[in-house]
């Protein structure tokens, strides 16, 4: 069995040498603490050429439209790292389709993938942050329709032939054709976040799925793995391999892994959380996520152990580590992309006894 291991990132800026962590997210009160956006966009460019350094499968990046996050154009990070990268898949992860536009997103991946040669994946997402509605324009009254009929748009224009379309959320196509061409069709891919509707609308368009579980068990979604295989059995689509993606943080001790995450991941859970009415994140709850949940941190033989009974678990094939979450500093990101790719991602090929 053939197994993908990548590696995620949303843009978060990196905290400045001698930054007090609990504070970095002060970003509006114009405190220094953060690695400027175009700093912050660099730093990201150096890591995902140090995973195809390292024979990683996949690099993803996440779009958001928010201050703590220097990346709101995925696609154009990504096109960096084509002309800079050889082999590894550059993916989004997610771009927002609902606040998008389906024509413009195949446009933008298509042209990556010419510049990447076929190394393109544009995964897609309904979005856990809402920033980009109001931003572009869209109504989130209607942040179901808007998913449902631009994935609807989208999925046939991955086919490059003339489409026809019509729905409420854009204007109609007719007979209308979508250029660049590609030279073997764009993959693409749904970020699922637990909803059973989208599991099934994913297996009902033949689409793969990629379950970001960012905390609690892994194993529960096992489930929609058995979901998604029968609903495509039953729509006579393919099941493709199942993808899954977690925090996580790797250091060369399980103390200085656990001491140099969690300032920073309590701010950005206590900063999200308190836009989301969550209660501040403690100290043992980040303790019982290390454990039994879905935050995959300690020293490589830890973390390997953890991500191959996670993927049994699961059900899954592929699996990407959100190596960015808060304000990590930008020496220990890039240590986590060397421990994970050097030491982690061959442990757990041989932990899964890959043929």
């Amino acid at each position: 069995m053939e197994y993908v291991f990548g590696l995620d990132t949303f843009g978060d800026r990196p905290a400045l040498p001698g930054a007090a962590a609990g504070s970095a997210f002060e970003v509006d009160k114009g405190n220094g603490a953060l690695m400027s956006h175009p700093d912050s966009i660099r730093q990201v460019v150096r890591e995902g050429v140090l995973a195809d350094k390292l024979g990683l499968d996949i690099f993803a990046i996440g779009e958001h439209h928010r201050p703590e996050y220097a990346i709101s154009s995925p696609e154009m990070v990504l096109a960096t790292l084509a002309g800079l990268t050889k082999n590894i898949t550059l993916a989004s992860a997610v771009t927002v389709l609902s606040s998008d536009d389906p024509v413009r997103v195949y446009e933008r991946f298509a042209t990556l993938d010419a510049l990447s040669n076929g190394r393109a994946e544009v995964m897609l997402g309904r979005g856990s942050f809402t920033e980009s509605f109001p931003l572009f324009g869209y109504p989130l009254s209607d942040y179901e329709l808007l998913f449902e009929e631009k994935l609807n748009l989208l999925v046939k224009l991955l086919d490059e032939k003339p489409v026809t379309w019509s729905g409420n959320t854009r204007a109609a196509l007719h007979n209308q054709e979508v250029f660049p061409k590609t030279d073997n069709r764009l993959m693409a891919s749904v970020g699922v976040g637990g909803s059973p509707q989208s599991v099934i609308r994913a297996a009902r368009y033949g689409l793969p799925v990629v379950f970001a579980i960012i905390g609690g068990s892994p194993g529960r979604f096992s489930r929609y793995t058995e979901l998604y295989r029968r609903a495509c059995a039953q729509f006579g689509t393919t099941a493709h391999p199942i993808g899954m993606h977690s925090p996580g943080f790797i250091a060369d001790t399980e103390e200085e892994a656990k001491e140099l995450f969690w300032p920073a991941y309590k701010a950005q859970h206590d900063l999200i959380g308190g836009e989301r009415g969550w209660p501040p994140l403690t100290r043992a709850q980040f303790e019982q996520e290390i454990t039994h949940g879905s935050l995959y941190l300690g020293t490589p033989e830890t973390v390997a152990q953890k991500i191959a009974k996670s993927m049994k678990a699961v059900g899954a094939q592929r699996f990407e580590m959100v190596y960015t979450f808060g304000a990590q500093a930008a020496d220990a990101r890039y240590r986590t992309v060397e421990l994970y790719g050097g030491e982690v991602v061959p442990r757990v090929r041989e932990l899964l006894g890959e043929s």
